[in-house]
């Protein structure tokens, strides 16, 4: 075949395997495994048959005396061929980032009892079958398979070469989903493919810009030379790279003696600091691609980084404090329309800048206020009876509330009429609970947010039956009647608690009711859109930075409303600016 039928061959082949990634590592691991483990033991037994042949004298190789040589003889050149042989190690580096997706245990006996050995036969195979033909130094591989089990070894070897992209492309979305954690990337729709294992995730958005990237490669070199450099200086850099942050989990969290670090260091660097410095004579035959892509990357993760820090700063140090709010009174000083205003921010306590900066330009504000922050957790699922933590801002009168959300990393934020349905219940049950316990604010049975729990479930409808009429709902059940009688004083006390009790009970159905009547009169979702600006004595790249790539970075990325399912009808956006 021709190498532009290589070519196009080669970017369906990547077309198809990126198109299947939507199912996920796990079902896409066990459709390739097997055809893994077959290559192996494949490449493993041609190897031991070209030994046998050709002769094992081959094995000599590994001795360091066989190495000094071959440098002295060749010098500079065969120094430089270090790089090429960094290519018979490739994907080593991406096991660090699969152990997200499978576990640990796996990948070290699937490493150490299967590849390591095969691949150690197979180019020792190889090695013994160039020594008697020298000639034959360009397709070795091939020229070396017995004829009776060629066209079967090749098939083998084209699938094995389409399933050997499956672990960089695993490891790219475990990187950027770290990255994502960290606030070091733009955010990306991450699809979370299985219930074992948190790692195994799937980001759309990646997967296409990866696949573009392998696409522009493949067709832009057309010279399996330049790849493998490319390649083989990606692989020298990141194993680099890995070293580094090694030697800083050792001493900052694993804390070692500084004598396992130093001996650790030395030998690593030993052996990467050789292969980086044969690699560097790549630069300009192709090993200047993936330094370009890092660097690109580099600048996105940067700026977005940058942006975020500051403008989470500033969101942090322009909370309105509580007194202010107080001294507004309960009207807020403001014209209360009838609704329920969500108002979501991403601080899970205080009241947000973007509240006062709402309040100012526009005097009005809903009957009930509910701040609500998202919070998503490292675990697979968040119980419903746990999803959401209520708690009341200011006095009763000024109906203003906090809702923190919790969802798991498979949980899916559902449509906004459910969600809102939902969050209407909680500050139902909230308010019912709240007025239930004003008498007993000192009983371990409640939380100081007041939120609803299994035991305080059970304590609150135990009592309910001992002294709880049965047609009663045992969720408003008054104070009284959980207080036993014991004396004629008693008596008194209870008589008196029973009036409060009444009392109570009045405010708390008139509060309920004004929650049902606010929510029959709408349900409005506002958020906060913070723009970031750079000032106007900034230099010329910060401006550029700020001005443009953050701010590109932030309309390409996914919006709050967008992640949240909030509907446009009832989406109100407060903007406004600040300067770094």
């Amino acid at each position: 075949m021709s190498n532009d039928v290589v070519v196009i061959v080669a970017v369906v082949i990547l077309v198809g395997l990126f198109s299947m990634q939507h199912y996920g590592t796990d079902k896409v691991g066990w459709a390739f495994a097997p055809l893994v483990l077959l290559w192996f033991l494949l490449i493993g037994g041609i190897g031991i048959f070209n030994m046998w042949k050709y002769g094992s004298s081959v094995l000599r190789a590994f001795s360091p005396v066989y190495v000094y040589r071959y440098f002295k003889r060749g010098g500079r050149d065969h120094w430089a061929s270090l790089g090429g042989i960094m290519l018979s190690i490739t994907g080593t580096e991406a096991l660090f980032a699969d152990l997200g997706h499978f576990p640990v245990l796996a990948i070290q006996i699937a490493f150490t009892a299967v590849v390591f050995p095969c691949l150690l036969l197979a180019y020792c195979g190889q090695a013994a079958y160039i020594v008697k033909n020298t000639d034959h130094v360009v397709d070795a591989f091939y020229r070396s398979i017995p004829d009776s089990i060629y066209w079967p070894v090749f098939v083998v070897a084209t699938l094995a070469a389409i399933v050997a992209s499956q672990a960089t492309i695993s490891a790219t979305f475990s990187i950027i989903k770290q990255a994502l954690a960290l606030g070091c990337f733009p955010r990306v729709k991450v699809v979370h493919t299985s219930k074992k294992f948190q790692g195994q995730i799937y980001i759309p958005d990646i997967n296409w810009v990866l696949m573009l990237l392998c696409i522009a490669v493949t067709a832009g070199f057309k010279n399996q030379s330049q790849i493998g450099n490319a390649y083989g200086t990606a692989v020298v850099i990141v194993m680099l790279a890995t070293t580094l942050l090694m030697i800083l989990i050792m001493l900052l969290v694993w804390r070692c003696h500084w004598s396992l670090v130093l001996i650790f260091t030395a030998l690593s660097l030993l052996v990467e600091l050789t292969y980086l410095s044969a690699v560097l004579f790549k630069i300009g035959q192709g090993g200047w691609v993936p330094l370009v892509i890092a660097a690109a990357f580099l600048l996105v993760m940067y700026v977005w980084h940058y942006g975020t820090v500051k403008r989470y700063g500033f969101e942090m140090h322009s909370k309105v404090s509580l007194a202010w709010i107080l001294g507004l009174g309960p009207g807020l000083g403001l014209v209360r329309v009838p609704g329920i205003g969500l108002v979501y921010t991403e601080l899970p306590s205080g009241v947000p800048h973007i509240f006062s900066h709402f309040i100012t330009n526009l005097p009005a504000i809903h009957s009930v206020v509910v701040f609500v922050c998202m919070k998503y957790l490292p675990v697979y699922t968040v119980p419903e009876d746990e999803r959401f933590l209520v708690k009341r801002i200011g006095p009763k009168n000024f109906h203003m509330f906090r809702c923190v959300a919790r969802y798991g990393y498979k949980d899916l934020h559902k449509k906004d009429d459910d969600f809102e349905k939902k969050v209407f219940d909680n500050l139902c049950l909230f308010v019912r609970l709240e007025w239930m316990m004003e008498g007993y604010s000192d009983s371990e049975e409640y939380g100081s947010y007041g939120q609803q729990t299994a035991q305080s479930r059970d304590f609150l409808l135990n009592n309910a039956r001992n002294g709880t009429p049965t047609d009663m709902d045992p969720m408003s059940t008054p104070v009284d009647t959980i207080v036993p009688v014991k004396s004629p004083e008693a008596n008194l006390t209870i008589m008196s608690m029973s009036g409060q009790g009444i009392s109570s009970r009045t405010e708390e159905v008139d509060e309920l009711d004004f929650l049902n009547r606010c929510r029959d009169a709408g349900v409005v979702h506002i958020m906060g859109n913070t723009v970031v600006r750079a000032r106007r004595d900034s230099k010329f790249y910060k401006k550029i930075a700020v001005d443009y790539i953050y701010a590109l970075l932030r309309k390409i990325c996914r919006e709050n409303s967008v992640i949240f399912n909030v509907p446009h009808e009832t989406l109100l956006n407060v903007g406004q600016v600040f300067y770094v």
